[in-house]
């Protein structure tokens, strides 16, 4: 029998699953994440996963492709918007990319947790690089148009669903369980940091040479984290028990964490404010060329606002010596609706680069926390699937909020919109921390 950490279920060696104490289990994993820093302090806390060598190599190579992927990001949403000047247009193509994670995610981490996630990681990258060529050429040859945009995307976000899953549970591989929270948490700023830099680029790409070369550099970037991951040295790791297969190995992951009380309330704060919260940035080139009178360095600008808050946050995620608890999430779902509503309904722009900031700030404590509390709560044995129903939450709900905002935009404005999905996100945020507060678990 292998027993599972901070869980209330054993797998057996055919994923079989016996009942243990749940709020005990629990209780002692959050209470003791995190405590691989507790002794440290300044610099040597904040960057103690850097101690591994395999996150050192990992950690570079993710810092080139993702400035690459937020550049496609911008140079690719102002093509679109370009091309057809629709607000559902945009969210449409949000939907094409991120719908297969909704729909593979539970395959994907099923796989994740019986390949070894290293080829795995490679293969994705290698395809996603292929992709961005393709689309570079076609922008570049002037045969680009709508239809092949959503091709694309669509393939994307396919390669997506099988990588994201995988990315997710490799980081413990690296660094191991103590310096597993703050190895997301810098994850996090690596990801905001490279959101902070890549639409300012892209903005001024797209701008000076056009969207293809902004595809052709991201193409480029992949190359960066294939070779990285090829060269990085990694820490013996014990053998895997015997595991479930098919529907069988879903169907545990589900039951997992259905059967556990935080998993569940995280993952679906999570997906609700994926779903009305979110996908304010589909609207951003709306924003930028109508109610702030700007262009794609305007869009850059404006989503490199949200970026450094992010970034922001995830350093003070970073320097924490111990996890986040459950009620710093509904907190943060809180604060990041009011920072939409404060955004959609100003007309002063340095006013909306702060609210921006404040979103970014809140939503990364909000998502970054609630994925430091299940990776310290969930099993190696499930950790593929858990972190794949995570994603599902957290990039799967985006496609359907992408439609919605986007047709919500067109019959009642912009403004409308995104104010009333900051308000839903404020309400999804109290009724966590009410609910919270009634069962004990903040």
């Amino acid at each position: 029998m292998v027993p599972v950490p901070g869980g209330n279920v054993t797998i057996s060696g055919h994923g079989k699953k016996t009942a243990t104490d749940k709020g005990m289990a629990q209780d002692q994993t959050t209470d003791t994440a995190g405590a691989g820093g507790a002794g440290l302090t300044g610099l040597a806390r904040f960057g103690r996963a850097f101690r591994h060598p395999a996150y050192r190599y990992f950690f570079a190579g993710q810092l080139v492709s993702l400035t690459g992927t937020w550049v496609q990001t911008v140079a690719q949403s102002w093509l679109v918007y370009r091309l057809t000047g629709s607000p559902l247009m945009l969210g449409t193509v949000v939907f094409v990319n991120q719908l297969p994670m909704l729909v593979l995610a539970p395959l994907s981490g099923a796989l994740a947790d019986r390949l070894p996630k290293r080829r795995l990681i490679v293969a994705t990258q290698a395809m996603q690089m292929m992709l961005a060529a393709g689309l570079a050429g076609l922008t570049l040859g002037g045969a680009v148009s709508v239809p092949l945009v959503l091709a694309v995307a669509g393939l994307s976000g396919l390669v997506q669903a099988l990588d994201v899953p995988a990315r997710q549970a490799f980081v413990v591989e690296m660094v191991g369980k103590d310096d597993l929270p703050n190895a997301i948490a810098l994850n996090s700023s690596l990801f905001n940091g490279a959101r902070l830099i890549g639409p300012s680029v892209g903005g001024l790409l797209v701008a000076a040479v056009g969207e293809g070369w902004c595809f052709a550099l991201n193409a480029g970037s992949f190359a960066a984290v294939i070779l990285s991951l090829a060269l990085m040295p990694l820490p013996a790791r014990p053998p895997v028990a015997r595991q479930a297969r098919g529907l069988a190995a879903i169907r545990e992951g589900f039951a997992y964490a259905w059967g556990e009380r935080r998993v569940r309330r995280l993952l679906a704060l999570v997906g609700w404010t994926s779903l009305l919260g979110m996908p304010y940035t589909t609207l951003l080139p709306v924003y930028a060329g109508l109610k702030h009178g700007g262009g794609p360095a305007t869009l850059g600008t404006l989503m490199a606002a949200a970026g450094a808050g992010a970034f922001a946050a995830a350093l003070v995620l970073a320097g924490l010596a111990r996890a986040p608890r459950f009620r710093t999430v509904g907190l943060a779902a809180t604060g990041f609706g009011a920072a939409l509503a404060l955004f959609a309904v100003t007309d002063v722009y340095p006013l909306a680069l702060a609210a921006l900031a404040l979103a970014g700030f809140s939503m990364m404590v909000e998502v970054g926390s609630a994925n430091i509390i299940l990776q310290s709560l969930v099993p190696d044995a499930l950790r593929g699937r858990v972190m794949a129903l995570y994603a599902m939450m957290f990039l799967g709900m985006a496609p359907f909020g992408g439609l919605l905002v986007g047709f919500a935009a067109e019959r009642f404005g912009i403004v409308a919109a995104t104010v009333g999905g900051g308000l839903l996100c404020v309400c999804a945020g109290v009724i966590v921390l009410t609910g919270g507060r009634r069962r004990g678990v903040l």
